[in-house]
């Protein structure tokens, strides 16, 4: 299978027409009234105006400084970052993003994991993968591309997995379906039940917790039902403005990382605006914002039911599921070595508090002796 060096390099041509919209763009007031978002239109003009003073030459060679690659894998095309260890024998571990955010968030993660291989993969339509053209998108077949690609395409006979939000159930499907290559499982997204496992619930803090995720995904989750319904007329949209683009995206990245409420900038305490920037910038330069909604509509977002895991698993509940029930975690992954809700760090764990993830990476490839 090809494997292929990356460099990024965007052309001058496309960073001037960017900054031509930026500087075209018409923001709006706060709707009177209007109910919670994670963006305000005083800190949207903010971004805006970073952005249009963005040293994207300076970013694009600190990404180019993690080595990159393409890689035919199967009937994908699949780029990522391979960090290696000085240590030929060092364990391997697979980074696995979701949405809305890139392989680029999760590489400060990746820099301070020295001791392992780090591999940081971009699922086909993020980022520099191409689409997947052949079958629709779903969890089985990414965790397919993924297990090809630490095994056949880059020798790794074991390796410990890692993922989040939509690649959270892609971990598990890796882990339960190869437990022969796969010496452990990270986990800060915990499995859920699928709706009619959830039906069956009679544990009154199982049930309390899914009425609350229901709850919240009335008032919410309206993102999530226009990418599955109508993905091409909002990418219409934020495929041609980058203002629209940012906005779509922090919005996101604002509310779901461990950040008070009322309070959009809070979020660059934990995600730099550098890092917010580089994440909008890859979706604009690969006009990756359609291609990154498939998930949602093919099915990927709303799985059926997984098998459990029977490998090592390490589990910390990240703080946007705190409550998060420890009877579902045991009933799932039949080999916990612990089990610990985070004190610090939302749906972005890896990203917001990368040295903690870090340590944790660690210990747990100790206890796994992987190091051995």
């Amino acid at each position: 299978m090809g494997i292929e060096p990356f460099s990024l390099h965007v052309a001058d041509e496309v960073l001037t027409d960017l900054d031509e919209r930026l500087a075209r763009t018409r923001l709006l007031t706060d709707s009177p009234r209007r109910p919670y978002s994670g963006m305000s239109s005083g800190y949207l003009a903010t971004l805006v105006d970073s952005w249009r003073t963005f040293d994207w030459r300076a970013r694009e060679r600190w990404l180019n400084a993690h080595p990159q690659f393409l890689a035919d894998v199967g009937d994908a095309r699949i780029h990522f970052a391979h960090l290696r260890s000085a240590d030929p024998d060092a364990p391997a571990l697979l980074v696995m993003h979701g949405w809305p955010h890139t392989f680029a968030l999760q590489l400060a993660f990746a820099d301070l994991l020295p001791d392992f291989h780090v591999v940081v993969a971009s699922f086909p339509g993020f980022a520099f993968s191409p689409t997947y053209d052949d079958g629709p998108l779903t969890e089985t077949r990414l965790a397919t591309i993924m297990h090809v690609l630490m095994t056949d395409v880059l020798g790794y006979r074991r390796y410990v997995t890692y993922g989040e939000d939509v690649s959270a159930n892609v971990n598990d499907l890796i882990a339960a379906t190869h437990p022969d290559h796969v010496a452990g499982i990270l986990v800060t997204h915990a499995h859920f039940p699928s709706r009619e496992e959830r039906a069956l619930l009679t544990r009154p803090d199982e049930v309390a917790f899914f009425e609350r995720i229901a709850t919240w995904g009335d008032a919410h989750g309206a993102y999530g039902h226009v990418q599955a319904t109508r993905p091409d007329t909002l990418a219409t949209a934020l495929h041609d403005s980058p203002a629209g683009l940012l906005a779509w995206l922090a919005e996101k990245l604002v509310e779901w990382s461990d950040t008070p409420k009322g309070d959009p900038e809070a979020v660059e305490r934990l995600i730099s605006r550098e890092r917010i920037l580089t994440e909008a910038m890859i979706y604009w330069v690969t006009g990756s914002i359609g291609t990154s909604f498939r998930t949602y509509y093919e099915g990927a977002d709303t799985p059926g039911p997984l098998p459990p895991v029977d490998v090592p698993a390490s589990i910390h509940i990240q703080r946007h599921e705190a409550d998060y029930p420890e009877s579902l975690a045991r009933h799932h992954y039949r080999d916990i070595r612990t089990f610990e809700r985070l004190e610090r760090g939302g749906h972005f764990a890896v990203a917001e508090v990368p040295a903690d993830m870090a340590d944790r990476a660690r210990a747990f490839a100790h206890e796994l002796r992987l190091f051995d």
